[in-house]
């Protein structure tokens, strides 16, 4: 692949990021801020030993949920479009004999599994008043570390499924290739220290909304990264299969 192509999806890539951060912004605002809202609601009512009141607040929580909150999912979803961009450059052709449409959903989905819901079965999201202030760098550590092993599992899983295909066959070395990552992910699960620092008195189902907002919101950005992303990168390798007008309304528009 040269380097115009590349340049030309990385590109597409950060375009599709953005679609997908606007997306993902109507489901962060409409799901998740009223829990987070309700949270910080909670917190403020059990809070002691502080007058939290008479705090200067240094950012408005109006300010936070709109101006704020737009900013860093839309510069989230350009910065990790073009960063797909270029995985999907080295991946197109080396994962099966995809169109670019579909390689770029199966990209989207393996990134969605690998990226988040692996680390969030473990060490799922947590709205305000869940957590102590002082092991934030410890469950910052122990996520990202998850995200880590993910990856590496990941990849770890490729090569086994690619080794095993001469063999078994794409069928079967894909469903021991999934097995393996099942199996040491459930052992990293198991060895892993676990966090629970959910407050006492705090509302099951408000932690539950919230993190199935959490959830919905990863899944409507890789989603439609994936739909947008595929269609441009469609259109760009494979001009001839992107369906044209019938031959009708082009005689019409040629009149």
């Amino acid at each position: 692949m040269n380097s115009a192509t590349v340049r030309n999806l990385l590109v597409r890539g950060m375009l599709a990021g953005l679609a997908a951060g606007v997306l993902a912004l109507v489901v962060a605002y409409f799901l998740g801020e009223p829990h987070i809202d309700s949270a910080i609601g909670f917190e403020e009512a059990h809070a002691h030993g502080h007058d939290h009141g008479e705090e200067e607040e240094l950012v408005s929580r109006s300010l936070q949920s709109t101006a704020g909150l737009a900013t860093g999912i839309l510069l989230y979803g350009v910065a990790f479009g073009g960063i797909a961009a270029l995985v999907y450059c080295f991946a197109l052709g080396r994962v099966g004999r995809f169109s670019p449409r579909a390689t770029a959903l199966l990209l989207s989905g393996c990134a969605l599994l690998v990226l988040y819901v692996v680390p969030f079965l473990k060490y799922p999201a947590n709205p305000p008043a869940v957590g102590d202030g002082d092991t934030i760098a410890r469950r910052t550590g122990l996520y990202l570390l998850m995200m880590v092993l993910a990856v590496l599992l990941a990849v770890a899983a490729t090569l086994f499924g690619r080794r095993l295909a001469p063999v078994l066959g794409t069928w079967w070395a894909t469903v021991a290739a999934v097995a393996a990552f099942a199996v040491v992910t459930g052992l990293a699960y198991a060895f892993l220290p676990s966090v629970n620092e959910v407050p006492e008195g705090f509302p099951g189902a408000l932690l539950w909304r919230f993190r199935l907002s959490a959830i919905a919101l990863q899944i409507t950005l890789w989603t439609g990264f994936g739909l947008v992303f595929g269609e441009l990168a469609q259109r760009l390798l494979r001009p001839g299969a992107v369906p044209s007008r019938p031959p009708a309304a082009a005689a019409t528009t040629a009149r």
